[in-house]
């Protein structure tokens, strides 16, 4: 269990990140020109009803008290109440998690199942056709931005096939699946381009190395020095590289889920930003933060499981 002291102090460690992203996200938001007031109450309204709205939600209060206050209720479990909405954030917020999530681990998924066989199948073949056709698919896949993708999918299976939805979230189990496919589909095929070429590399080091050779020498086939040596040592790195494409990842669901009209927390964020809707911004801002941290810290625990070697 030693292994895993790490855990003790770890959070301790992320708090100052944490502590920075809501910082900065205060600041940005505050940058951002515009009155949130003014735009909600519109042009014709009196100078009366601007100065009760400031003061109902702090808006009059020096910046460094509005962020002191902003963290107390950070403290407190509360995120402070929406301009726009006029409720809590965390009710604002609640509805819209769940397709974000969808999206983010089912990307992910998919991104795993498309990078582990190309990658397997490039590094057992290396040199060869399949290995060039492979690399060049990866390498292909990097440079299509995934806005684009994502537009290029809707045309494909959903306007000239007509087999799945264009956009939006769907009401059933089944009807969400089928919306959340054409998503996850984008973000997978631009994440798994990035992982194939890094797992492939780390296979074809992991073929050359001493144990592999002394397998080999035992008389194990090919097919079982991979399977038992090969890709379990492999896929640490890759676990790593995962994790930091994760922030990427939940970054990326702002615009696909604006591509795709989903209604998630990338769609709320936006939404937010544009109406100046500032406790929205901050909440949504620092729910994607603790979430890339989270991710972080179950990645250095999943790598100190796979490897026993490794001591963080």
């Amino acid at each position: 269990m030693h292994r895993y002291r790490f855990l003790l102090f770890r959070p301790f460690q992320l708090l100052p990140v944490l502590l920075g992203i809501s910082l900065v996200t205060f600041v940005l938001v505050r940058s951002i020109p515009g009155d949130p007031a003014r735009l909600l109450l519109g042009p014709r309204t009196t100078p009366d009803a601007l100065a009760k709205i400031r003061a109902q939600f702090g808006l009059d209060e020096p910046l460094w008290v509005q962020y002191f206050l902003f963290l107390k209720n950070l403290l407190q479990g509360q995120m402070g109440t929406s301009i726009v909405y006029r409720i809590d954030v965390l009710r604002v917020t609640a509805n819209r998690i769940e397709p974000t999530l969808v999206l983010v681990l089912g990307s992910t998924l998919l991104a795993l199942l498309i990078a582990v066989p190309l990658a397997s199948l490039a590094a057992r073949s290396r040199g060869r056709v399949l290995d060039h056709v492979i690399r060049v698919v990866s390498t292909a896949g990097l440079g299509f931005p995934p806005f684009w993708l994502g537009l290029m999918l809707i045309i494909g299976f959903s306007v000239k096939l007509g087999v799945l939805p264009v956009a939006g979230y769907g009401d059933s189990l089944a009807d969400k699946l089928a919306h959340m496919v054409l998503p996850c589909l984008t973000i997978a095929l631009a994440l798994s381009a990035v992982l194939a070429r890094s797992l492939r590399a780390a296979m074809i080091a992991q073929m050359g190395s001493n144990h592999a050779v002394a397998a080999r020498a035992r008389g194990l086939s090919e097919a079982a020095i991979f399977r038992r040596h090969v890709l379990p040592n492999s896929l640490v790195p890759t676990i790593n590289l995962l994790a930091v494409n994760i922030g990427w990842l939940i970054g990326g669901t702002v615009v696909i889920e604006s591509v795709f009209a989903i209604p998630g927390m990338g769609q709320l964020l936006v939404r937010s930003i544009f109406s100046r809707d500032y406790m929205v911004v901050q909440g949504v801002a620092m729910m994607f933060a603790v979430a890339t941290v989270v991710v972080n810290i179950l990645a250095d625990v999943l790598t100190v499981a796979v490897d026993p070697r490794v001591s963080l």
